[in-house]
């Protein structure tokens, strides 16, 4: 049966959030953005069959991480920024707009750092309450990289088994941000879409942002080893995949 994926972010929030303490399982410097530091969340709202994130930390969030105020969290990242020299940070894993007070204590201690703070997320409770965009407008720092899990609402259900109305949540983050000021760009998983699902979705947000496609990024599957296990044990077929070894350079 189909979940709301509003009520199930909300749900794993009671999990991994206590007051202003959120859940992390890693901080690590990775390639990604050309050399970034990253906070990986524990917790989503979203059980997309083409996660990256591991079975043990995707389906378990209360046995997994630990818990960090935003000041803890906030000095790891920057522990691993200062130690590579990189002037960018990030969070991903799960979905860090779970926890909102945490997250904007945690942005807040990057004021005037001279940090670009990359948020990755699918957008689903940006769009399920507009008051969160006008928070995040606070931090001109911020750039806010919207999920985006297919090309309309069948192929987001599919994806996730959420409720098809979750694709139109993350059409309308975007818009809460953009009309907000935030800096922020959509970023679709196109590996299991037609061209032709595409060009409309394409379409569809230029009619509403038309500057967004000048930062409009087309992501495709990378099959490590437990996302081909998902994938099979869902039966799910795909268009295009990368294998890890051989991401092209001007992706990463």
């Amino acid at each position: 049966m189909a979940y709301d994926p509003v009520a199930r972010h909300k749900a794993i929030e009671k999990m991994v959030v206590r007051g202003d303490l959120r859940k992390y399982y890693r901080f690590r410097t990775d390639r990604w953005y050309g050399g970034i530091a990253t906070a990986d969340c524990v917790g989503c709202g979203l059980i997309c069959k083409f996660c990256w994130v591991r079975d043990s930390i995707l389906f378990t969030p209360k046995k997994v991480g630990r818990f960090y105020t935003p000041h803890e969290g906030a000095q790891r990242l920057l522990g691993k920024a200062r130690k590579k020299a990189i002037k960018q940070v990030r969070l991903s894993g799960g979905e860090p707009t779970i926890g909102r007070s945490h997250l904007l204590q945690l942005l807040d201690t990057f004021r005037w750092k001279g940090y670009l703070f990359i948020l990755e997320t699918n957008g689903i409770l940006v769009g399920f309450d507009k008051t969160y965009a006008r928070d995040l407008a606070a931090f001109p720092f911020l750039h806010v990289r919207v999920s985006m899990k297919g090309c309309d609402r069948d192929e987001f259900a599919m994806l996730t088994n959420a409720k098809p109305e979750g694709f139109d949540l993350q059409l309308r983050a975007l818009e809460y941000l953009f009309t907000a000021g935030v800096s922020c760009n959509p970023a679709v998983m196109t590996s299991f879409s037609s061209p032709r699902k595409l060009e409309r979705l394409r379409r569809r947000i230029f009619a509403m942002m038309p500057s967004l496609m000048e930062e409009f990024e087309e992501e495709e599957l990378i099959l490590y080893p437990h996302v081909s296990d998902r994938l099979n044990r869902f039966n799910v077929s795909y268009r295009a995949a990368f294998q890890p070894g051989s991401v092209p350079p001007e992706t990463v």
